[in-house]
């Protein structure tokens, strides 16, 4: 389900904590694949998020503060997975909206059984063989555990949008103030959450 904005309310796709690296979820979680579980949004504006450096798949270190101002959606991916085909749909949001202010960054992941196999090159030429993939794409990256990127350490800290990764495709929107507002599972398509990001735009 996705909750627009107006009457929003930040998307939590499991309610366990961040004490394994793995995909399964811990007692009481939801399955892996990420329901969304709507819980109050208490947040205020942060630019945070603009501090955080991080690299691209060249290996290159860049500084989010480069897309300051404009919306992000965060999109942490594998090629080996059921929700792979979902890379379509972020493209068409791409194409339809990145003029207006949506920026889509693609970190890749192989926590979950192993499902980003390969090197950054491998993994941007199947992007692009298969998908036309345009958006920026980073370097592998952690999400759960000791060894998390300060990036998902950061994003997993912000009021309503806590809790560890439960699998490929959360989603993370932030405005354009630096601020999260919603977190999405990755049973949410890019379709479904079409209206949440012209929203902001």
């Amino acid at each position: 389900m996705t909750i627009f904005l107006g009457r929003e309310s930040l998307m939590n796709e499991n309610t366990g904590n961040d004490s394994t690296d793995g995909g399964s979820t811990s007692s009481g979680g939801t399955s892996e694949a990420g329901a969304d579980l709507g819980t109050p949004s208490a947040g205020t504006p942060s630019n945070d998020v603009y501090a955080i450096t991080v690299r691209d798949r060249d290996g290159r270190e860049r500084d989010l503060s480069q897309w300051r101002g404009q919306v992000l959606l965060i999109v942490n991916t594998a090629t080996g997975c059921g929700f792979t085909p979902q890379y379509e749909g972020l493209e068409k949001l791409y194409r339809t909206y990145h003029t207006r202010g949506l920026e889509i960054l693609d970190f890749p992941c192989n926590q979950f059984a192993g499902q980003a196999p390969g090197t950054a090159e491998e993994i941007h030429d199947f992007c692009t063989l298969h998908y036309d993939t345009t958006f920026p794409q980073f370097a592998k990256i952690k999400v759960n555990g000791k060894d998390a990127g300060p990036l998902y350490v950061w994003l997993k800290s912000q009021p309503g949008a806590t809790g560890r990764i439960a699998w490929n495709f959360t989603k993370f929107l932030i405005d354009r103030t630096g601020r999260v507002v919603a977190r999405f599972g990755s049973r949410t398509t890019p379709e479904q959450m079409e209206r949440s990001i012209a929203a902001l735009l």
